[in-house]
């Protein structure tokens, strides 16, 4: 079913944000969570109608997210309509009392396919400090004993940040160690309460990329990052130089786009090529309004006024995301362009500008090496 998905017409993942509330004060909080529900949030029978048409989008992937989705008293139900409408559904609550044995059983009685926590360092002390909360990572460590007991597949997501990134061998160890199915690696993009200075350089970004890629063929776990864009040239870069054939690039790209390979670079190899915000990926927040990504904060429209379909299709924001050729900048005459992309939601966030270029990339496309020579 991915491999033939046309991104200009349906997404590969839809997040859906179905509340704000939450427990923690995590530094980096997108949603700047609260501690109330809102009032305004989509209600059960809403949520129907969005998941019908969310399937009729050649049936994407469906996370549920806050906040912290276990906030929501309905969060099963929900879960359960979307089960039985054939969606594949999973969900990233907030490691909080919330997480009981049985809201796990709930889960997995409903059909969820995948249950995801965050752990931002090896040890309480760097996790409890990200996250805001103490006894966080206590908390967390229990849980996902429960769910090794119910079999239920576990993914971790981790905020790379100037926080942790002296820790990452040790938080590879932890995640190998937690039997995870998937090391979801999030670079900081800084949107909500999520600041510019908590985030690791353009060099560090370009190192920790080298390491996850040579992390990745000794693990047993995948790995998929997001904001990071970049991290696929990484990749490429790696299988040319192992192939020896590095006569063309654009050649080479294109073999790989043709076998499908460069969706298995970020992702579950399941993703036919590479998502970005706003190409393959939408996220519809508490209120309805719908966005590039989470970490973009530029509206294009709402789900009570419109379709889903119908936003991500036709919106003007959404079709400028979808044409790597309209970036600016080097992203823009970069050769990696159509499989990268570079994040965009680091260009508006640092920007202001969603087309911009991608600012926390060292790579120098070769066209502009070209010109560098001529010029010289």
């Amino acid at each position: 079913m991915a491999f033939n998905r046309d991104f200009n017409s349906d997404p590969f993942i839809v997040i859906w944000e179905l509340t704000r509330a939450c427990q923690l004060k995590c530094l980096h909080c997108r949603a700047e969570a609260q501690y109330k529900r809102d009032p305004r949030e989509l209600s059960f029978e809403e949520g129907k109608t969005l998941i019908d048409q969310i399937y009729e989008m050649n049936n994407p992937m469906l996370v549920f997210t806050g906040g912290d989705p276990l906030m929501r008293p309905d969060v099963f139900d929900i879960a359960e309509y979307a089960v039985k409408k054939g969606v594949r559904v999973s969900m990233t609550p907030s490691a909080t009392p919330n997480v009981t044995k049985e809201a796990i059983e709930k889960a997995k009685n409903v059909g969820l396919s995948r249950w995801a926590f965050s752990l931002d360092g090896p040890t309480a002390e760097i996790h409890d400090h990200f996250r805001g909360t103490a006894g966080s990572f206590d908390l967390t460590m229990e849980r996902i004993k429960y769910l090794h007991e119910l079999e239920i597949p576990i993914q971790i997501n981790t905020v790379i940040s100037r926080y942790n990134i002296d820790y990452l061998d040790e938080m590879a160890e932890l995640v190998e160690k937690l039997d995870c199915v998937l090391w979801s690696v999030f670079f900081l993009v800084p949107t909500g309460r999520g600041q510019e200075s908590d985030m690791i350089s353009p060099v560090e970004h370009e190192k920790v990329f080298q390491w996850l890629y040579d992390l990745s063929k000794r693990v047993s776990f995948d790995i998929k990052t997001t904001a990071a864009q970049h991290y696929r040239r990484v990749v490429i870069q790696n299988k040319m130089r192992e192939a020896k054939n590095q006569k063309d690039e654009i050649q080479y790209l294109d073999a790989l786009t043709q076998q499908g390979l460069t969706g298995s670079i970020d992702g579950l190899g399941r993703a036919p090529k590479g998502v970005n915000d706003g190409n393959g990926f939408v996220f519809i927040s508490h209120v309805g309004d719908v966005y590039p990504s989470g970490l973009l904060p530029v509206k294009a429209g709402n789900v009570r006024e419109q379709t889903i379909g119908e936003i991500y299709r036709e919106s003007p924001i959404f079709q400028d995301l979808r044409n790597p050729d309209k970036y600016k900048g080097k992203c823009g005459v970069c050769e990696f362009r159509h499989v990268c992309g570079g994040s965009r939601s680091r260009a508006y966030a640092m920007t202001g500008d969603y087309m911009e270029s991608e600012p926390f990339c060292v790579y120098i496309p070769k066209a502009l090496r070209k010109k560098e020579k001529t010029t010289n």
